[in-house]
């Protein structure tokens, strides 16, 4: 039994991780070509220009992983219609969400990099980089749903081939834009939407072709079910406005205190620490639809043992990510072509930051595991302290009392203190047992 469950887990979960380095790659790639391109300072930018982007993943977040969490539980229980609604249910409603954001980014540029922090030297960067970002959100959403819902439908391993496909795409039009073209961030941007409609694309045969058991059609709408799958997928919402926010914050804490230089380093620490988020969001997005399944045929044993496993794999790969940028991280950060003095604040503080990727691996499976057993209300609590109470208040606090290179400290604080709530509210909550609704 437990073999089997090893098997399921490595189908699911290395797939996933590796279509979320291959995620995270478009990031990098993108900083290695506007570091090199561009200059310093568009570093800089893409970093400050990363909290609106970051909203726009939660949008689609919120349209998506509710739906995928009720889809996993009905097909766990055999009711394959009950599914396809929410699949048709999440399909309508993130379309709607990407036209939303797609007009947001691209009418409202400019107040959205002032409100970013942007000053003079970043300002007309960030506008580059943001309208053609934002002029591509449709084609961004369709790829979150369709990954999320492919992997969710027994095909993991296509959605690992979409993003492998889109990545080396993104790299050579990166090259082509920034280089040749001369393009700058707009042509980063361009790059990096042309990309991903290539692998939303490549993901979406797997509906086309009729290859599983969740099917596009016929779209019915319910208002109670649309409050079941937005209520589902507040959590996760929630949870991935932690970044942006956390962001946000450590950019004004920096540029207040720091200045320009702090924060070029800063993108380059994100950049290079990304790598290790791809890690727990992988694991975590690879065991929900396990987890979903698990609850959905009341199978207490196996749904705990497939949470203890992600906890395993993500202390495990989390910490061996962060021991390599030790001892490599130099080289790395030297690939973004930035100026001396960047690359010496980036290779003396990455250690201090990169290690809260570590306890985040953990607290991101825990919020996973509460709404894919319907605690909601748990992990909605978890989520809102993580992503608008505790990180902003450290990330205010600690520079204000200890000084502005404390900053550096507040994301492993700010998570650990995250991580001490999650474990009392699993403990609450299961106190009884798991309760099967």
């Amino acid at each position: 039994m437990k073999n089997q469950r090893a098997r399921k887990v490595a189908n699911y979960v290395i797939p996933t991780v590796l279509s979320q380095c291959a995620f995270f790659l478009f990031t990098i790639v993108d900083g290695v070509f506007v570091g090199n391109g561009v200059g310093t300072d568009a570093l800089g930018a893409v970093n400050l220009a990363m909290p609106f982007i970051m909203v726009i993943g939660a949008a689609f977040m919120l349209t998506t992983i509710g739906g995928v969490t009720v889809a996993a539980i009905r097909l766990g229980r055999g009711d394959i219609p009950g599914a396809n609604q929410a699949f048709m249910h999440s399909l309508a409603g993130t379309l709607t969400a990407a036209f939303v954001m797609m007009l947001i980014g691209t009418c409202l540029t400019s107040r959205i990099a002032t409100l970013l922090g942007a000053n003079e030297t970043y300002h007309q960067l960030v506008c580059d980089y943001l309208f053609w970002y934002s002029l591509f959100a449709v084609p961004s959403g369709l790829m979150t749903f369709m990954n999320n819902y492919c992997r969710n439908d027994g095909s993991p391993v296509l959605v690992s081939v979409g993003s492998t496909i889109a990545t080396v795409i993104n790299i050579f039009l990166d090259w082509l834009f920034v280089f040749p073209l001369q393009k700058g961030l707009m042509g980063a941007a361009i790059a990096t939407g042309i990309s991903q409609t290539c692998g939303m694309l490549i993901v979406s045969t797997h509906f086309i072709l009729r290859r599983g058991q969740l099917r596009v059609g016929r779209f019915c709408f319910s208002g109670k079910l649309a409050r079941k799958l937005l209520l589902r997928g507040t959590p996760e919402a929630i949870a991935q406005f932690a970044v942006p926010v956390a962001t946000l914050c450590t950019n004004y804490v920096l540029l207040g205190r720091l200045g320009d230089m702090a924060v070029n380093a800063y993108s380059i620490i994100c950049y290079v620490a990304s790598f290790s988020a791809a890690i727990f969001i992988g694991v975590s997005s690879g065991l929900q639809p396990l987890l979903g399944q698990s609850y959905g045929a009341k199978d207490a044993q196996e749904l705990r043992w497939y949470f203890r496993a992600g906890v395993l794999i993500d202390l495990i790969g989390s910490t061996l990510i962060n021991v390599v940028l030790l001892f490599v991280g130099g080289p790395i950060c030297k690939m973004f072509g930035a100026d001396a003095l960047t690359l010496a604040c980036t290779g003396q503080y990455m250690p201090r930051y990169a290690w809260g990727f570590i306890i985040m691996s953990v607290n991101t499976l825990i919020s996973a595991y509460l709404y894919s057993t319907k605690r909601t209300k748990q992990a909605v609590i978890l989520n809102l302290c993580r992503s608008f109470l505790l990180d902003s208040a450290v990330i205010f606090a600690v520079p204000a009392i200890f000084g502005g290179n404390a900053v550096w400290l507040t994301m492993g604080i700010y998570e650990g203190l995250a991580l001490l709530l999650g474990v009392v509210l699993l403990r609450t909550s299961e106190r009884n047992g798991i309760v099967f609704r």
